[in-house]
């Protein structure tokens, strides 16, 4: 019965939909609480010790640094960290850019990578929500993550990881910093790496976020197709003009740091076309690009699909950077995730 009624719903919503109160109202309920995802982290400041030598801190609902060093303090404002007394240790940071609808333990299986390499780790999750209305939600993310960037200069290397819909978050960070570029160069200077994992462009909106949101009912998912569709026609000024800004900034990114890209031939959302019209302008811009694309794996799934090769791929470009002190650890990940 709510399936019936959340189809019926949502095809016809373009007809009178004209701000976010009405959008509210039109959506059934199951379709917003998979929007709002309120599965998301714990009160900001809140820290967790998941195992001995392992603790996560909650920065924001989005941010959640996951570290294994047990002195990382959190400051007044957290997102600014404290420096622990007598901690002369230099760690790296990734970021982790997730896709939508992302749980911990999956985000885990590629924290422990970095993390066995001696690295912090910053996860960034977004909402559906908040990729719908980006001013009031991804914009506040990004915000919020360049914050974080800026404000700790300890990491003196930064490597992104981003995956499907961070890279239109990775780009309203571009924008940002665009802004003024002269404050944020010495943020830009210690960025010094990038994976892309079946990063999504302004064309994939419509296709994955429906799939996101319900991977495993195809009616509800041709449905919310349908208004996503609608949305980036009806809402210009309050959505599509922003993914499109973003895009374009990730397409002539300031990030000259070298770039992987891990996609396959038959995801229709992250589509190899689209990665390699970004591959070939970074290359002419003169960026180090790096191509991993298999010919068959479903959209973010490629290290569940292709575990060893993903391993080599990782392993190889961290290499490059220099920041693989303990190589022997990757077939550690590996044989955990798979027992």
């Amino acid at each position: 019965m709510l399936t019936e009624r959340a189809s019926s719903i949502l095809p016809i919503a373009g007809k009178f939909l004209q701000n976010k109160n009405l959008l509210t109202r039109a959506l059934t309920s199951v379709i917003l609480y998979q929007l709002n995802n309120p599965n998301l982290q714990s009160p900001p400041g809140r820290s967790i010790s998941q195992k001995r030598t392992l603790t996560t801190h909650t920065l924001t609902k989005n941010l959640e640094l996951i570290t294994n060093a047990s002195r990382v303090k959190i400051g007044v404002n957290p997102l600014e960290l404290v420096p622990a007394d007598h901690d002369d240790t230099e760690r790296p940071l990734t970021v982790i850019l997730s896709w939508l609808m992302s749980e911990k333990r999956h985000l885990l299986k590629y924290a422990h990578f970095y993390l066995n390499q001696g690295f912090d780790v910053l996860t960034v999750r977004t909402t559906p929500w908040q990729l719908l209305f980006p001013v009031t939600g991804t914009q506040v993310v990004a915000k919020d993550l360049l914050r974080f960037l800026t404000g700790n200069p300890q990491y003196h290397s930064t490597l992104f990881h981003g995956f499907s819909v961070g890279g239109y978050l990775f780009g309203e960070v571009l924008a940002l910093i665009e802004q003024d570029l002269k404050r944020y160069q010495p943020t830009v200077d210690r960025i010094v790496g990038q994976i892309w994992d079946s990063v999504v462009d302004f064309e994939g909106i419509p296709i994955g976020l429906p799939q996101a949101v319900f991977p495993n009912n195809a009616v509800l998912r041709g449905s919310l197709e349908r208004y996503v569709r609608y949305h980036l026609q009806a809402f210009h000024d309050v959505a599509t003009k922003h993914y499109l800004k973003s895009s374009s900034c990730y397409h002539d990114t300031v990030i000259k740091a070298p770039a992987l890209f891990l996609c396959s031939l038959d995801d229709p959302v992250g589509n190899k076309h689209g990665i390699q019209k970004v591959i070939d302008k970074w290359d002419s811009k003169g960026i180090t690009v790096y191509l991993k694309c298999w010919e068959s794996s479903p959209h973010v799934s490629h290290l569940h699909h292709h575990p060893e090769d993903y391993k080599q791929e990782m392993k190889a470009f961290l290499d490059k950077l220099g920041l693989l002190p303990y190589p022997e650890k990757f077939h550690q990940v590996i044989l955990s995730q798979r027992q």
